[in-house]
């Protein structure tokens, strides 16, 4: 998790009543399965798409297009 993260759940839970917690919790639930179905509806559309953006990745990596993510820099 990360530190923002974390912070906006603390402040979550010590300054809003439950009713109000579990309101934001539902909204992220919902958000989260709601991107999880756009992506099973896009490769259910394209069965081939994430092979295809797979070996394109791939591609730029041999190729050296690629860098290394520094997480700290986020």
């Amino acid at each position: 998790m990360t530190q923002l993260l974390k912070k906006a759940f603390d402040k979550i839970s010590k300054e809003l009543p439950e009713s109000e917690q579990d309101r934001i919790a539902q909204a992220l639930i919902d958000l989260v399965e709601r991107d999880d179905a756009e992506w099973d509806a896009l490769l259910a559309k394209n069965p081939d798409k994430l092979r295809k953006m797979a070996d394109r990745a791939l591609e730029d990596y041999l190729a050296g297009r690629t860098t290394v993510l520094d997480l700290k820099k986020l």
